[in-house]
């Protein structure tokens, strides 16, 4: 009777544990879906629109404070680094929750590309958006984000630029940064 009853809870657990997964597979999904339909509609307007701006015209730093206008304008330190490192895996295929150059995801792309470059980042896409500096005037290396929460990201290269693990189906490739962008943030 015993083992009659340890079966069955051990039955439920898988049950409850692939019903999980199920729904985690959903919501991957759909957030998906909703990516590709704003890049479509992105795609749609995009010669209707300019690219997003990159950089807000530089001022000359004044006497009393140049120091303080070098901090606002600069790009991170090892944005070049970033850049270099994430363009060597063009070309890479997109896998769900994928970490390393046979496949990544989005956030795992990230993680592995600022790793590389010295800087450590959580695992989950909203992980690393709460571990970035929001910024408003982004600059190359900078992460970019979409939803609310986020559910999608990539890393900003300048010019309305990016590069990203897109979806199931693509690479990773550039492309222009699409509509949906909930903020940028900077890995310090």
């Amino acid at each position: 009777m015993v083992r009659l009853v340890q079966e069955r809870r051990a039955e439920i657990a898988a049950e409850q544990q692939a019903a999980r997964e199920q729904a985690e597979r959903e919501r991957e999904q759909a957030a998906a879906a909703e990516q590709e339909r704003q890049e479509d509609e992105s795609a749609s307007r995009s010669q209707e629109r300019t690219p997003a701006p990159t950089q807000a015209p530089t001022q000359t730093p004044t006497e009393s404070a140049p120091t303080q206008q070098a901090e606002t304008t600069q790009a991170p330190a090892a944005s070049g680094d970033v850049i270099s490192i994430a363009k060597q895996y063009i070309g890479v295929p997109y896998v769900y929750g994928g970490t390393t150059p046979s496949g990544f995801d989005c956030s795992g792309f990230t993680q592995y590309v600022f790793a590389k470059a010295g800087k450590s980042l959580p695992r989950t896409t909203t992980e690393q958006q709460a571990a970035t500096t929001p910024v408003s005037n982004p600059q190359p290396g900078d992460l970019v984000f979409f939803g609310s929460p986020a559910y999608h990201m990539g890393i900003y290269v300048g010019d309305g630029m990016m590069i990203d693990a897109p979806r199931t189906g693509s690479s990773i490739s550039v492309r222009p940064v699409f509509d949906g962008v909930s903020g940028y943030g900077r890995v310090s």
